[in-house]
């Protein structure tokens, strides 16, 4: 039996700027699984920069409130909510609350640096 403990787990800062640990990686890990497991914070008043991955990946928020921006769309988001971020999209979360964000990222394939891309804000259109 494995287990985690989100304490044991290193953090590192991603390429888009969030404060990420790895829980479950089926690239670092020998799993039977595909994807990986991580938890990730987002500081009161910031925000990720805006990215892209070549995989699939789910958020699904733990605490805090959030604009969570995918390609040309963008909607509030809060404790509870999961989304679906396709493959290839541009996107980015920015925390509107008073509390740090956090939240679990589910990347399938498992994530690795080399399938995300960061872009320059002043690339993206507005909104």
């Amino acid at each position: 039996m494995l287990i985690r403990r989100l304490k044991d787990c290193k953090e590192i800062i991603a390429g888009d700027a969030c404060h990420l640990r790895e829980l479950l990686s089926a690239k670092q890990d020998c799993f039977s699984f595909r994807y990986s497991l991580a938890h990730a914070v987002v500081k009161a008043g910031q925000k990720t920069k805006p990215h892209a991955l070549k995989t699939s990946e789910v958020y699904y928020i733990l605490e805090g409130r959030a604009r969570m921006h995918i390609g040309p769309e963008s909607a509030e988001i809060e404790a509870g909510c999961a989304i679906d971020i396709p493959p290839n999209a541009v996107q980015w979360i920015e925390n509107t609350g008073a509390r740090d964000l956090l939240f679990l990222c589910i990347v399938d394939p498992a994530w690795c640096p080399e399938d995300e891309v960061v872009l320059f804000e002043m690339s993206l259109p507005r909104i």
